[in-house]
């Protein structure tokens, strides 16, 4: 055996023995557990898997030890995160300081804003928004106009940052956020942007819930008054926040990819249709119907396999920016084809809100329907990926 196959017993052995079977199991949104200084458990298991994890360094396993990582090889990483997926372990913590501005950091970040950040994320201490939208400055992020004017008072260099920012997940519950704000507004609208981050603690951050037709509220409008920001949390040079925050994107996307193969809320198409699609001898007799499932199935087996190859081009460092946005694409069009499927063949029962003449599951796949129309507009719109896979991946004119 190879030392990679020596490696891989070892972590498939490790997580039999520590995983808890209720761990094992397909995870419900209430059931997630976010890192933040509001972490909390609902149950034991859920306590110890986190704790299990996070001794190891397994919340980032191909992180530096010196920042709370597990030290491993990218190859040692993926294997990890491999047998988790085999096994179907739970992520420990969902965080997307972890997920999508670690990684930047490690990067592009100073040593002081490394130790200053990483390590409580890599605790389950600090959790993270994004901002990045704003109200006139949705799909052109480049236009925003939250301002950040650089001051020297009794405590040092600062920003005074002022303005809003709109659609943050999680903004009432995060503790810092990563935002792009316009320190030069003279400079051509891409060059005047940096890249700062911000105590959400601070003094002048209000945040807003905004409703959804899902009946969540996971986004936010987050307003910004006169907020003094250390220049010590500037992320690279000042006026090169776009440069940075494509970094991020990558990561983001890459990110809403983990939250669908990690265990996301969503739900098996096949196992969700069953009930309605088949006869008690498990035979279907509606050609079509059996058709659009058997192509939805497909369509997500071959996200999967995809997956594995881009991750695989990564560790190989080879540029996978245009395929991160075709597959950030690709899988929120999928989530929406799914959820259009499942509710036609539920039929009336598939539109159900409340009501206890309908069951938990179609609850569920009713505001899962409505919630999945959003993916294909978080993290760039779908036309949005449409225009860049145009220009970036196939090189076609503007």
């Amino acid at each position: 055996m190879s030392d990679n196959d020596n490696f891989r017993a070892d972590v498939a052995a490790w997580l039999e023995a520590h995983c808890p079977a209720s761990m094992r199991r397909p995870i419900t949104a209430d059931e997630i557990v976010w890192g933040g200084s509001r972490l909390q458990f609902k149950s034991e298991d859920q306590r110890l898997w986190f704790e299990r994890c996070r001794e190891r360094g397994w919340f980032a396993p191909g992180w530096p030890r010196e920042y709370g990582g597990g030290g491993l090889s990218p190859k040692q990483a993926r294997i990890v995160e491999e047998e988790m997926t085999r096994l179907g372990c739970r992520q420990p913590q969902y965080n997307l300081g972890v997920w999508m501005l670690g990684p930047v950091l490690l990067e592009v970040g100073t040593p002081a804003q490394k130790h200053e950040h990483l390590l409580p994320m890599m605790r389950g201490e600090r959790r993270w928004c994004q901002g990045f939208s704003e109200p006139n400055a949705g799909s052109d992020l480049a236009s925003l106009k939250t301002s950040a004017r650089r001051v020297q008072d009794d405590e040092g260099e600062a920003y005074i940052v002022n303005g809003s920012k709109i659609w943050t997940s999680y903004g009432d519950e995060a503790d810092w956020m990563y935002a792009l704000v316009r320190t030069d507004a003279n400079a051509r609208k891409q060059q005047g942007i940096s890249f700062v981050l911000i105590d959400m603690h601070a003094p002048g951050v209000s945040v807003k819930p905004i409703e959804l037709i899902s009946g969540k509220s996971s986004f936010c409008e987050v307003f910004l008054d006169n907020v003094r920001v250390p220049v010590r949390q500037l992320v690279g040079p000042e006026g090169e926040g776009w440069a940075v925050a494509k970094k991020l994107l990558q990561h983001e996307r890459a990110a809403m990819s983990k939250f669908a193969e990690g265990g996301a809320p969503s739900h098996d198409a096949l196992a969700t249709a069953r009930p309605y699609l088949f006869d008690d001898q498990g035979q279907c007799h509606s050609p079509v119907w059996r058709d659009r499932l058997a192509g939805v199935l497909m369509d997500a087996h071959a996200f999967a396999l995809t997956h594995e190859r881009v991750t695989a081009q990564a560790m190989a460092r080879q540029d996978v920016s245009g395929p991160a946005s075709i597959m950030k694409l690709v899988q929120t069009e999928q989530e929406v084809a799914k959820y259009e499927l499942l509710t036609q063949l539920m039929g009336l029962r598939g539109l159900s809100w409340e009501g206890e003449d309908f069951t938990q599951l179609e609850h569920d796949v009713c505001r899962q329907w409505l919630l999945s129309k959003t993916y294909t507009i978080g993290g760039g719109t779908s036309e949005v990926q449409l225009n860049i896979i145009a220009k970036r991946v196939l090189g076609l004119p503007g």
